[in-house]
């Protein structure tokens, strides 16, 4: 069987994320699914792609400052995946040479000639590098550098910064309904969280965690929003915006599967995710509806008014809170009208579900977000405006603080 060479398969797989709408995530899963890569090949696509993806400003900023011709698409993106490898990676300059002239067709001599340069000239480079602006240095947009720097200061955001372009590590969930902590702890390499009881960190994921439903993969940060909720066995929960089930399947180990949650989902493919996830991990007190919270279709009125003793609206946002772990999520947001746009369909979902709360129960709004307009300034305004919800709390997780994926939650009372 002949070997996929990972270079090439990457340089497609950046063409393909730069032409369209697909978010990088999706692009990686298909390509590790339709190609046989090798252990390593796997890890070296992995790497670059994102790699790729995370350090774009910077690689074009270098390919600025080394050739002046005008390049077509692909050879931009060879050019991008040779330079994160001379510049990131621990890879001999000479095999980094000779593997990324043989992707670039007719433009072999160009492509021969920059690496060649910046190999003479790295440590120049990197001195450029550094006293280049933030959001060159760093590899973000100038909006979310703005944004930051006013929000948080200049340490704050470079901090941020720097906490985005590392690579994500890996959590999982212990799922209490069918094995306890100390019990995963002895079958693998896993160190627990000391603040995150349920938490634990790993290198490798074991499979017959993952097949036997042993554990969820998730970020700390994402219990936050479902312990201030705090559903009780037996009562009646609205998860609002529940797929792919990290939430949902936590809040049914919080309820020890007793009671009834509905999950509800706008999309139906990731409707079926959720149930495949929840019956992997045992949870039984589940029940799925799609359900738009932004459209007023009929779906919705097979809720009764006052039906639910909780509601978690853990709300579309901007994402910013996990760039670490979507790396394509930076370049996605372009604008600042992106996050008032935003705020107001946030505030239309908490209109829509609002009115299915009983009185006296806890609603909780929830985003992976750190930025205030989807966040503090919503939850103020969700207050003022809606009636009978009264903001009773607020907790917000901050990556660098607290070592974790940013996230937001508000917790209200209906009086």
């Amino acid at each position: 069987m002949l070997r996929v060479n990972p270079r090439a398969a990457c340089v497609e797989a950046l063409t393909r994320w730069e032409k369209g709408d697909e978010f990088a995530d999706k692009i990686l899963h298909r390509a590790l699914t339709a190609q046989r890569f090798s252990t390593l090949d796997r890890a070296f696509f992995t790497e670059t792609f994102y790699g790729v993806i995370r350090n774009k400003r910077l690689l074009d900023f270098l390919i600025a400052q080394l050739c002046e011709a005008d390049l077509d698409e692909t050879t931009r993106q060879v050019l991008r995946l040779g330079l994160y490898q001379l510049l990131r990676m621990r890879i001999p300059h000479h095999a980094v040479v000779n593997e990324t002239v043989e992707l670039a067709g007719r433009a072999r001599k160009l492509v021969n000639a920059v690496l060649r340069r910046c190999i003479r000239e790295l440590d120049a480079l990197k001195k450029v590098i550094n006293s280049a602006p933030p959001g060159v240095r760093f590899s973000h947009p100038e909006v979310l550098i703005e944004r930051w720097r006013k929000n948080f200061g200049d340490e704050k955001t470079h901090q941020l910064c720097e906490w985005n372009n590392r690579p994500a590590e890996i959590f999982v969930r212990a799922n209490l309904l069918k094995v306890t902590p100390g019990e995963l702890l002895r079958t693998a390499d896993a160190e627990m969280l000391p603040k995150h009881p349920l938490m634990m960190r790993v290198k490798q994921i074991p499979l017959v965690w993952i097949v036997g439903g042993l554990c969820y993969v998730q970020d700390p940060s994402t219990l936050l929003a479902c312990e201030m909720l705090d559903p009780q066995p037996g009562e009646r929960v609205l998860d609002t915006c529940a797929a792919p089930g990290g939430k949902t399947t936590y809040l049914a180990q919080i309820m020890r599967n007793e009671g009834k949650i509905i999950a509800c989902d706008a999309s139906a493919k990731r409707l079926t995710r959720l149930r495949e996830n929840a019956a992997r991990l045992g949870v039984s007190n589940t029940i799925c509806a799609q359900v738009d919270w932004l459209k007023n279709d009929h779906s919705q009125q097979t809720f009764e008014r006052g039906e639910f003793d909780r509601i978690l609206v853990d709300a579309p946002c901007s994402n910013t809170g996990v760039i670490r772990r979507r790396v394509d999520v930076r370049w996605r947001l372009t604008s600042h009208d992106e996050f008032s746009q935003m705020h107001e369909t946030q505030l239309a979902m908490l209109r829509a579900v609002s009115p299915l709360l009983k009185p006296g129960g806890t609603l909780v709004y929830s985003t992976c977000s750190i930025e205030p307009e989807e966040n503090e300034q919503l939850a103020k305004r969700a207050a003022e405006e809606i009636n009978g919800l009264e903001l009773v709390e607020q907790r917000e997780t901050l990556p660098f603080r607290d070592e974790i994926d940013g996230a937001f939650a508000a917790r209200f009372v209906r009086n």
